[in-house]
């Protein structure tokens, strides 16, 4: 309870601190200074609708336009303040004069143009996909090389709409994968978007067979009606269950949402044929990575972290997980926690990378 009491607290201890910095920093009308504020408190309480899916009942374009404000204005914010504590620590030691906070123009115009470009090279960054080559060689035996094409919290909804989801089909298609998998978070938040603009259809163009394990925003979305739609888009749901692939073992583990999931352990005890096999596990969250080294797991692949999307969020996932983000290797299994291909809200990668992962495994 403590934990959700700050989480709102924060944000909102920020936008009453960037206000008054806003007030006393802007060199324009009462009037003018208002209504800057109060556009600005406007953007960030529309969070409230966009997390409650008030906005599922809009039209789609004022829907998409309402979530676009309103989960960017929370990343706004963060620069906001921090560039505020950097302009108030400078000033206390006497590094900054005080006159440059006051109704100074100046400033005001350095703040918004610098703001500007930051959040501007942010969107370019996250537009740009990098591509990782990965390569593995194991003893076990594989008939032949296998290449796979992995990915993790695509988001797809409001922010990611069908034309960019089908950009990305048609990077993947490009590398000709085996097999293409993905470690949760397909699903945003609302499935009304995907079920509007029909993005199943996009994820059967997939030239190659998808199998997905479930991340908590399908939890958030209602995995019910998230398993309908993995179904309806042809992707092989892994539910505390597994699936064979040539000589490799897929295993996809349910969300730690579900308190009741299955031990590693016992999923690669109950999987068809794994003893001999090169064992890939699918888990959304990168929580207690020993699990799959004990078990015997050859590789695992992980998201949700997005490698804290902006910097420096990702200074606190560093700090969280054992392994926030790249390769890891803990004894014989190796890792993988993915930032995503996608993104939560506001379209800024900050410090961070957007990027898609081809994985080759060889003997």
């Amino acid at each position: 309870m403590m934990w959700m009491m700050a989480f709102l607290l924060l944000p909102l201890a920020g936008l009453v601190y960037a206000g008054w910095h806003v007030w006393t920093l802007v060199p324009l009308s009462a009037a003018w200074r208002t209504a800057i504020i109060v556009v600005g408190v406007a953007a960030f309480l529309s969070l409230f609708l966009s997390v409650a899916r008030v906005i599922d009942g809009w039209p789609l374009w004022l829907a998409r336009w309402t979530y676009d404000i309103s989960t960017s204005s929370i990343f706004v914010l963060l620069y906001l303040v921090m560039t505020f504590i950097a302009l108030d620590v400078l000033r206390l030691v006497h590094v900054v004069p005080r006159s440059w906070l006051h109704q100074n123009a100046y400033t005001t115009i350095a703040v918004t143009l610098g703001l500007f470009a930051v959040f501007l090279l942010g969107n370019i960054r996250y537009r740009h996909k990098v591509r990782v080559p990965l390569s593995m060689t194991t003893a076990k035996h594989l008939e032949r090389p296998v290449r796979l094409v992995l990915l993790s919290d695509l988001h797809v909804g409001y922010h990611n709409p069908r034309k960019e989801l089908a950009r990305w089909v048609d990077m993947i298609n490009a590398e000709q994968p085996d097999a293409v998998l993905i470690a949760g978070d397909i699903i945003d938040g609302s499935l009304r978007p995907l079920v509007e603009e029909r993005m199943a259809e996009e994820f059967r163009r997939i030239e190659a067979p998808v199998y997905a394990c479930l991340g908590n925003h399908e939890y958030i979305s209602g995995e019910p009606r998230a398993e309908q739609f993995y179904r309806e888009a042809g992707i092989t749901l892994l539910r505390d269950s597994a699936a064979t692939l040539g000589r490799l073992t897929i295993i996809g583990r349910d969300d730690r949402s579900n308190p009741r999931r299955r031990p590693i352990a016992e999923l690669l005890e109950k999987a068809p044929s794994a003893e001999g096999r090169f064992t890939v596990l699918l888990d959304h969250q990168p929580y207690h990575l020993e699990e799959a080294e004990q078990a015997g797991i050859d590789f695992q692949l992980s998201g949700h972290t997005h490698h804290g999307q902006v910097w420096p969020i990702s200074w606190i996932t560093d700090a969280l997980y054992e392994c926030a983000f790249g390769e890891h290797q803990r004894g014989q299994t190796r890792y993988y926690v993915s930032s995503g291909l996608g993104i939560w809200g506001g379209k800024y990668r900050i410090g961070t990378r957007s990027e898609f992962v081809v994985l080759r495994i060889e003997n």
